[in-house]
């Protein structure tokens, strides 16, 4: 009988550093059946710490991201609809290929120059004041507000939608998330009748109202439901995470800091550790063995849910040395912060240009940078990692124009 882990048992210190239970887990091997700690149940699953593991897992066909294949359908499926985090191919290529049609490369580049001002406008506010929540300043309205500019959310449906978009993805209770989901569904869905009643109007969210495919195929109501929830929630869940992570990380690593300071050439280097060292996704969403198979050796019987952890594949020191160093000179490359396969986050380009623009524009204005306490909570969960609050110091601004 396989030993189960009760992650739950490990309390307050798990949500402050996994890290240390997942090394422990990886010296035992590569993949582990844990009890999961949720609001007001546990569940079970098997949980892959290993690098070579989890990277060949994340692009294993047997392990379908389709929970309806093994007969369950889940909470945010049920009242969102079908979106790419949920589907396999060929459903979810016909998905990813009709939402690239209109998230072009191109149209993430063409955001550069938006992302500088919403960059400088929010730090223009902030530093006056010598002290901030760097969370509430900075690392969360930036990319709220460059997604919902891009999706054509209304500044004014912001706040809440802040509120319903961190409780489905780190839910303080199974009630609240449901109630999350059920105002989340009831937005969306509002909103995609609003702007295909208002006809186009050049954001994305009714270029995809609109997006067809050679053979004519379009998105259904679902779907559009679906590809606005995971580019509202992705597009800027993950990004508040990274950025307040890569401040935290910095500011406990004077030495790192110094180097980044002194060398603004290593800014790509330290956005890419941050996301090695702590990245915003703790594990990727759950798995399903759609047949038996093995993971590293263990088996795993059809049917069973699997979760690959992201954090703890890149802290495997058989990939990087020394892993739990933070190093901005490290060679990163390979990391799954971003997952790897088929479903590698569609938002990486974006989520990684507002790092760079506002890391680099903060470091530029704000000298003498430094923690003023103790960070927040981490987050619930075991899906998003990043702290609720990131109290800051700093001394006099240099100038109105930030770090380009």
């Amino acid at each position: 009988m396989t030993d189960v882990v009760d992650l739950g048992a490990f309390g307050d210190g798990f949500r402050r550093d996994p890290h240390t239970v997942y090394a422990r887990l990886r010296e035992r091997g590569p993949v582990h059946r844990v009890r999961l700690p949720t609001p007001d149940a546990h569940h079970e699953t098997w949980l892959v710490v290993g690098y070579e593991e989890a990277r060949a897992a994340l692009a294993d066909p047997r392990l379908s991201k389709d929970a309806a294949r093994i007969g369950v359908t889940f909470l945010d499926e049920q009242l969102i609809g079908k979106y790419l985090l949920v589907a396999d191919p060929p459903q979810h290529t016909r998905l990813r290929s009709l939402v690239s049609r209109a998230f072009t490369v191109r149209r993430v580049e063409e955001l550069r120059p938006r992302i500088r001002r919403i960059t400088d406008d929010l730090l223009d506010a902030m530093l006056p004041h010598g002290r901030a929540d760097l969370v509430e300043s900075l690392a969360y309205p930036l990319p709220i507000t460059v997604i919902c500019e891009l999706l054509g959310v209304p500044e004014l449906d912001r706040t809440e939608f802040r509120k319903l978009s961190t409780e489905a993805v780190a839910p303080t209770s199974a009630q609240s998330e449901h109630d999350a989901f059920v105002r989340l569904a009831e937005y969306l869905t509002e909103l995609i009748e609003d702007k295909r009643c208002a006809g186009p109007s050049g954001d994305l969210l009714s270029d995809l109202i609109r997006t067809t495919a050679e053979d004519g195929d379009r998105l259904s109501p679902g779907e559009l439901r679906g590809m606005a929830f995971i580019l509202l929630i992705a597009g800027h869940e993950t990004t508040v995470n990274l950025l307040t992570n890569a401040v935290h990380a910095l500011l406990t690593h004077p030495d790192q800091l110094a180097a980044l300071r002194a060398d603004p050439s290593l800014l790509d280097g330290a956005v890419e550790e941050a996301l090695r060292y702590e990245g915003p996704v703790e594990n990727a969403t759950f798995r399903f063995a759609a047949e038996p198979l093995e993971i590293g050796g263990t088996a795993v019987a059809a049917g069973e849910a699997v979760m690959i952890g992201l954090t703890a594949a890149d802290r495997d020191g058989d990939r990087y040395p020394a892993p739990d160093r933070f190093d901005i000179r490290r060679d990163t490359r390979g990391h799954l912060a971003f997952g790897h396969g088929i479903h590698y986050c569609l938002g990486a380009p974006l989520a990684r240009m507002e790092a760079r623009i506002a890391l680099g524009s903060l470091l530029d204005r704000a000298p003498g940078l430094a923690l003023d306490g103790p960070p927040g909570d981490w987050l619930p969960g075991t899906l998003m990692r990043g702290v609720r609050s990131l109290p800051v110091r700093w001394s006099r601004e240099r100038g109105p124009q930030g770090a380009r």
